[in-house]
């Protein structure tokens, strides 16, 4: 069995740019593309916490160090610069990789730059104003530890 897994998530970025009038996708600063493990081209979510908008796209990168969020293309009729949104990257796994898959989560600040890396999709990091939701993926695989049976 395959399972569409969450692999890479860019937090509460800052959009910086949107440009209506360019071939359409979200250019990210390469930096943050590094550290989510987001490859040029491979398709992301983008969850608008602002507005509630969300839609599908790729990614290109931009600039290093320069902490720019550009939506492009059509997309930027729905998302503003000055958004807060959230990058989420999704993968095939193997139902025996998908059990231990430890996915790359990037918390980043105003400018988007870097404050904090994870592997807990559900972590709200100190002093951001957010409180986590769920439990830690280590403790719910610690309370699973077999797959569940399926009813036939």
């Amino acid at each position: 069995m395959q399972r569409p897994m969450m692999i890479g998530k860019i937090h509460r970025a800052t959009v910086t740019q949107a440009d209506l009038h360019y071939v359409g996708s979200i250019t990210v600063d390469a930096d943050l593309l590094d550290a989510a493990d987001l490859y040029p081209g491979q398709q992301v979510d983008v969850v608008d916490v602002t507005n509630g908008a969300r839609l599908s796209t790729y990614v290109i990168p931009g600039e290093r160090g320069a902490g720019q969020v550009c939506i492009n293309g059509a997309a930027a009729h729905l998302v503003n610069p000055g958004d807060v949104v959230i990058l989420i990257a999704y993968g095939m796994l193997s139902d025996a990789d998908a059990r231990s898959y430890l996915p790359n989560v990037v918390f980043v600040d105003e400018q988007n730059r870097v404050v904090e890396l994870s592997d807990e999709p559900g972590l709200a990091p100190e002093g951001h104003g957010l409180e986590a939701s769920g439990i830690p993926f280590a403790a719910f695989r610690d309370e699973r530890r077999e797959p569940a049976a399926h009813v036939g």
